[in-house]
């Protein structure tokens, strides 16, 4: 028995190597198709570059590719909406703004760039062939297959994890040697997943509220003199990071989607005009560079003060914002969001002086006047109340209240109780017209907002069709204009006609910035609001300042407190008898004195902090604070001057100033973030 199981397991024994080699050959030779992306190619620092669409987006391109309407002008939506991708053109266009058309291609196959080793896609056509000659090599396991491009370029399939790209150095004539061996080897791969691209998951579908960003003066927005729209897509990322970092319970329980923010730019405008070349002419040869930054960036202040250009300005920026949120509307049918303004620089101002001159809706008004009108009633009811009870006439309080007559009709019916009443009082109502006060009335006379008493540029400022719902600034220059303009002081029972809030934000070292406050507020002083920072505190060295402080004031008031005693131990003469009650007592002074040493500095400024985190500023931002001060980074603390310019320009890709816009837009809808962030209001 031992030797017919000796024979019978020999045979078995060959053939146990070749089942598990059959399906290894079998895994070898299978072809598997490749997974194609969708690419577009943009052209940056003089250097093209293929960037990858999201996802999203390239699931989508690949789906109305395959479903054969590329051949017809299929226009596919990507990036948000904000570019329109034409199938049968392969072309990605811009639809909200002026850009260069970008070419797109569908990619399975790239090679390594010789520049900055950035792969580069093969052309579709080309990459077809790729895609053959490996799907014949990989099923018949046959390599070392050539292809020669249209470039008279060699590609080599030596093997699936070896295919090399031969790029000639020079053009080959009769003379040269091939392609092949003049080239430098360049590394090919296949499929996008194999060449380590950074694509994105792609943005959320549904839009909650919309933004307009207004650049300030000049074509360039950054330190990297990068267009607005450039910067307001560094905004819009970092709004999107912040969303998922800190609105993440809202996102989970689909409650939020984006926000979405598109650039308004005036500058081209108002550069066509002709102005450029009546500048030209008489603009000094020397240190040109200098005078046409100068001509490009400074006079655009010059040009905003001038009646003409202003004009230009104003209706560029409305008209555009008209047309952008009508777009806007008619791509996205379903949205029912807000709308909110932001301005950087010089465009915060031009933002203010439209909103300024913005005509309230008739029902707004009359429930204004409604509200006012009730207000004042209620106030002429009770100065009724206390002039009858100062003429000693109290019991006919009832009859007056019940015939309704308040102080307005008193005073048509007694000119004696006008001369004796307050006729000299001037106050400000809510929804009242005169809302600054200039130098204009210490004459009686008072300026109307929308007046060029103000001091604003006479012009015909458009209106908007629709009512912001919040107004930020970023490095605003808006509280100089208005002094320079004449204007002292802002009443505080003014606020936007249309708009409901307002935000000033700014860099510590910001030139260009100027605070609102002071201006609403001016006879107390009071920190601007310390914006928190993104992760939940202080930065650190601003902490270890704050610490610091605290501690020499701390040292200061002991050693105060100790030398009092010494000196008052010092000047007094203790009896013999009563040295060890003395002395018993003079430890308890001194502790108690140090106690009312440590105390008193800390309990003096409290309620210092609490009147300033709680002050008054008006309605212009509903009642709630106005100036938001950025936290300057460490570097930053070293030289203020040296950073001067950055904290000008540091407001597209500062993480506190989007999670504040983002805060403000979602408190709108009842949405708050995950955790509330120390210091926030």
């Amino acid at each position: 028995m031992s030797a017919q199981e000796q024979q019978q397991a020999r045979p078995s024994l060959p053939a146990s190597p070749a089942s598990s080699e059959a399906p290894e050959l079998d895994a070898a030779n299978k072809y598997e198709t490749v997974v194609p992306h969708w690419f577009y190619c943009k052209v940056v620092d003089s250097r093209e570059r293929w960037i990858p669409f999201s996802t999203q987006d390239s699931e989508r391109l690949e789906e109305a590719h395959t479903s054969g309407r590329d051949k017809e002008d299929l226009i596919v939506p990507t990036s948000g909406g904000r570019y329109d991708v034409h199938l049968k053109k392969r072309q990605r266009v811009a639809v909200y703004w002026e850009e260069e058309v970008s070419e797109v291609r569908r990619c399975t196959w790239f090679y390594k760039g010789d520049k900055d080793n950035k792969y580069i896609p093969y052309s579709e056509t080309f990459s077809e062939e790729l895609e053959e000659a490996y799907m014949i090599s990989v099923t018949l396991d046959e390599w070392k297959k050539k292809l020669e491009s249209p470039s008279r370029e060699i590609i080599i399939l030596h093997n699936p994890k070896l295919m090399v790209h031969y790029h000639p150095v020079a053009t080959s004539d009769d003379w040269a040697s091939t392609p092949m061996e003049q080239g430098r080897p360049r590394t090919v791969k296949r499929g996008v997943e194999n060449i380590a691209a950074e694509i994105p998951n792609g943005e959320p579908l549904q839009i909650d509220h919309l933004v307009f960003v207004v650049h300030g003066i000049g074509p360039a927005c950054d330190i990297r003199f990068r267009s607005i729209v450039q910067c307001v897509n560094d905004f819009r990322n970092v709004s999107l990071n912040m969303l998922q970092a800190h609105f993440k319970k809202a996102q989970e329980q689909q409650q939020i989607g984006r926000v979405e923010f598109l650039p308004v730019n005036w500058h081209s405008s108002l550069h066509s005009t002709g102005v450029d070349v009546d500048l030209e002419r008489i603009t000094l040869p020397s240190i040109n560079r200098l005078r046409h930054f100068i001509n490009d960036t400074i006079l655009d202040v010059f040009f905003y003060n001038s009646s003409t250009y202003c004009q230009t300005i104003v209706d560029t920026v409305a008209s555009e914002m008209n047309r952008l949120y009508q777009l806007f509307l008619q791509r996205n049918p379903d949205f029912k969001g807000g709308v909110s303004i932001a301005g950087h620089s010089l465009g915060s101002l031009i933002l203010f002086d439209l909103l300024t001159n913005q005509k309230a809706a008739p029902e707004d008004e009359e429930h204004s006047r409604e509200g006012s009108r009730t207000t004042s009633s209620n106030r002429g009811v009770e100065q009724v109340k206390e002039i009858l009870k100062t003429l000693e006439l109290s019991e006919y309080c009832d009859v007056f209240e019940k015939e309704k007559m308040d102080r307005q009709a008193l005073d048509v019916s007694d000119q004696k109780a006008t001369a004796s009443g307050h006729s000299g009082e001037s106050r400000v109502e809510p929804g009242s017209s005169t809302q600054f006060d200039s130098d204009s009335t210490s004459d009686g006379r008072n300026c109307q907002y929308r007046d060029v008493g103000l001091g604003q540029v006479s012009a015909n400022y458009p209106q908007l069709i629709y009512k912001p719902t919040i107004f930020f600034a970023f490095g605003s220059p808006i509280g100089m204009f208005l002094t320079v303009r004449g204007v002292k002081r802002i009443n505080p029972n003014y606020k936007l006609p249309t708009c409901k809030g307002f935000f000033n934000i700014f860099h510590p070292f910001d030139p260009v910035a100027y605070r609102i406050e002071p201006m609403i507020v001016p006879d107390a002083e009071f920190e601007p609001m310390l914006l928190p920072h993104h992760k939940g505190r202080k930065r650190m060295h601003l902490e270890l300042k704050e610490g610091l402080t605290r501690m020499s004031v701390d040292l200061k008031n002991n050693l105060l407190g100790s030398l009092r005693v010494a000196w008052q131990s010092f000047t007094r003469a203790p009896l013999p008898a009563v040295e060890a009650a003395a002395a018993d007592t003079e430890a308890e002074a001194e502790t108690s004195v140090e106690k009312q040493a440590e105390t008193k500095p800390e309990d003096t400024p409290e309620p210092v902090k609490e009147e300033a985190s709680h002050i008054n500023v008006g309605m212009l931002n509903g009642g709630h604070r106005i100036d938001y001060v950025l936290q300057e980074k460490p570097i930053e603390s070293f030289n203020e001057y040296l950073f001067a310019l950055q904290g000008h320009l540091c407001y597209w890709e500062s993480e506190d100033t989007v999670l504040l816009v983002l805060k403000e837009i979602y408190q709108t809808q009842g949405i708050t973030l995950d955790q509330p962030l120390p210091g926030s209001q």
